[in-house]
């Protein structure tokens, strides 16, 4: 039996999912355990995330605006960390067994409709640094296809959380995917802790405890209302949004307000709520997973613009549902099957799309 088909007929996984997203809180790790059944089940066995020190977190956010010869090289050094990082979460606890290393890498560039999406630590001397099988780089060969690279988790809704009607997920952005018609659909709904973690760090914390700051700020209606009819809204999916949109769309209109943090605070967690209650059905069973579902006052405000069953799990999955995630990924570019679905990224087809780099 060749080592391909060893991989197929496997029915259980052993793999570590890297993630790191664009609020830049830090590198999630998990180490997960799957297995196909009638149906794929999943064990987070130890789980954490390593904080970026100040200086890269830094570079992450300058990396947009670098030439091609410093992103190269930030590219190696990243990629040098991130070994660093996950050969430590191995050694920390012990972990034996690894069919392979899952990793998202760190998104620097992302405009699909010009072809562009570049993630930093997905070189092919990972493999080597680790010692260990990876499978990376999944975004680019869904742009190359006519995709938007994004979102790619829903593969892991439909296969992994089939039992709710949305699974939303609120990080640097707020995603959402759900079954429709026979397939999944899914897109990026409106930034979320990308806009409020930047105006709690004004304030001198790093991001909104339990949306407490948000709650004791003033509502700025004029500038709410110019959110809530940016174009981008009325779209049609597939659609995405990258950390470019952002700077482009939202901050301008944020700091030419010339109003308090605090209120910027209140009013953009507001516009967050009403863009998200837009999306759901009234009384729908919705997954709440990412930092944001610790945000107790814009789950609130969610449920004040719709009624809806928001169900929060346990906080292991929801920090490390993405982490989670692109282990499945990996392993269903193991197996030479489907990760990415054409009904949510817009590409030409499905396809498995991911790199596989051996340490030998």
């Amino acid at each position: 039996m060749t080592n391909f088909e060893y991989i197929y007929n496997m029915s259980l996984y052993k793999v570590i999912g890297v993630m790191s997203g664009t609020s830049l809180d830090g590198i999630d790790l998990a180490y997960i355990h799957f297995e196909k059944t009638t149906r794929w089940k999943f064990e987070i066995l130890v789980a954490e995330t390593i904080p970026y020190h100040k200086k890269i977190q830094a570079k992450l956010q300058e990396a947009i605006g670098f030439n091609n010869k410093d992103l190269g090289e930030f590219d190696v050094g990243y990629t040098e960390h991130l070994a660093k990082v996950i050969n430590a979460f191995i050694k920390k606890y012990a972990i034996a067994e690894i069919d392979a290393v899952c990793s998202h890498g760190h998104t620097i560039l992302h405009q699909p409709e010009k072809g562009i999406t570049y993630q930093i630590g997905n070189l092919e001397i990972l493999a080597k640094l680790i010692q260990q099988k990876v499978v990376c780089d999944f975004r680019v060969q869904d742009v190359e296809l006519g995709g938007q690279g994004a979102p790619l988790v829903p593969i892991g809704d439909e296969l992994l959380f089939s039992e709710y009607d949305y699974c939303l997920n609120l990080g640097g952005f707020a995603n959402v995917s759900f079954h429709k018609e026979g397939k999944r659909i899914a897109y990026d709904i409106c930034p979320v802790n990308i806009v409020l973690n930047k105006y709690a760090k004004q304030l001198g914390v790093d991001y909104d405890n339990k949306g407490k700051l948000a709650k004791s700020g003033n509502y700025l209606l004029s500038l709410g209302e110019e959110l809530h009819n940016l174009p981008y809204y009325k779209q049609k999916p597939p659609k995405s949004l990258g950390l470019e949109w952002v700077q482009e769309e939202i901050f301008p209109r944020l700091e030419s307000a010339k109003r308090k943090e605090i209120d910027l605070l209140r009013t953009f967690t507001e516009h967050v709520a009403r863009q998200l209650a837009k999306n759901f059905t009234i009384r729908s069973k919705v997954l709440v997973t990412g930092g944001g579902a610790y945000n107790d006052y814009l789950l609130e405000r969610i449920k004040y613009h719709k009624e809806l069953d928001l169900v929060k799990p346990v906080n292991e999955l929801v920090e490390y549902k993405e982490a989670l995630i692109f282990g499945f990924l990996g392993v269903l570019r193991l197996r030479n099957e489907v990760n990415c679905l054409k009904s949510v990224t817009g590409a030409s087809k499905d396809h498995g799309s991911g790199k596989i780099y051996n340490y030998h």
